[in-house]
């Protein structure tokens, strides 16, 4: 069955977050050395690898929704895990890279006073993240693309951690410079945590782990059909934003070739209408 997604349409959430970034990261950047802001500096760092992110999920769509050819007959749909996967790395090395930073800076314990500018910065900052979120989230469900989901939690977290570095610098304004530096060093933690656990899920995808609870509805669709006697094997994988199933049934051993082939046809538009599987490969055994 042909897919009913539109990858092209998900890179407008990818150009939306590599255009923000872009502009966030060197706002930030300037205004937390400006300003003394170890936070915000934190945060605009961390946005300069989310360009590089964002980019990779873009090339990761624009290569998925290129057609089949000679050497990869099931398509190019796992190239948007990948780039979701190159992204986590991306991630990882950044967060660490301002985890260390900051822990130098408490043992040091060299703190300087942040301009309480920088707070209004980060702030506009996380505005504006929570907004990207909005749009990508929503175009993800749209398009079912797991890189741009992926995305989406990463401009999640952007704007969480604008909203720690706010209050970093909150917290110096009223004579806790230290805290400035903590939270960048929680800032650092959450960069991690996400990138880790969007590492986990696109591993998962590429070793062909499936959710067993997604399983058991399309079994319980199947079963409806009174010509489906035993519902004998479902095995499911995703390919990128597809969801691809191996199935097979028992029906009767008198059915003809014809029957059983519309029978085929019924499941198949039930499964895509219902449950949004692009393509099932039905096997039929007598019962």
């Amino acid at each position: 069955m042909q897919s009913t997604t539109h990858p092209p349409k998900a890179l407008k959430g990818a150009i939306l977050s590599i255009t923000t970034y872009l502009v966030l990261s060197v706002l930030k950047v300037v205004f937390g050395y400006l300003y003394n802001s170890e936070a915000v500096l934190a945060d605009g760092f961390n946005n300069t690898t989310d360009i590089i992110a964002s980019i990779a999920v873009y090339i990761g769509i624009r290569i998925a929704a290129l057609p089949r050819d000679a050497e990869h007959k099931y398509g190019h749909a796992k190239m948007e895990t990948l780039a979701a996967l190159v992204a986590s790395l991306i991630m990882v090395a950044v967060g660490v890279f301002v985890l260390l930073n900051s822990i130098a800076t408490l043992i040091g314990g060299e703190y300087v006073e942040p301009n309480p500018l920088a707070a209004v910065v980060a702030f506009v900052s996380a505005l504006v993240m929570f907004g990207v979120y909005a749009y990508n989230s929503r175009l993800a469900k749209q398009t079912r693309s797991l890189a741009l989901k992926a995305a989406a939690k990463d401009n999640l977290a952007d704007a969480m951690i604008s909203i720690g570095a706010t209050l970093g610098v909150l917290f110096a304004y009223f004579k806790l410079p230290w805290m400035d530096t903590v939270l960048a060093v929680l800032i650092a933690g959450m960069i991690i945590r996400t990138a880790i656990q969007i590492f986990l899920d696109a591993t998962h995808q590429l070793s062909d782990g499936f959710p067993p609870d997604l399983v058991d509805s399309y079994e319980e669709t199947i079963q409806h059909f009174d010509a489906v006697k035993e519902v004998r094997e479902i095995k499911g994988r995703h390919l990128g934003n597809h969801v691809m199933l191996d199935v097979t049934i028992a029906v009767e051993g008198s059915l003809t070739v014809e029957e059983a082939h519309d029978l085929c046809d019924d499941i198949e538009r039930e499964l895509d209408e219902h449950h949004a599987v692009d393509t099932v490969h039905i096997h039929i055994e007598p019962v």
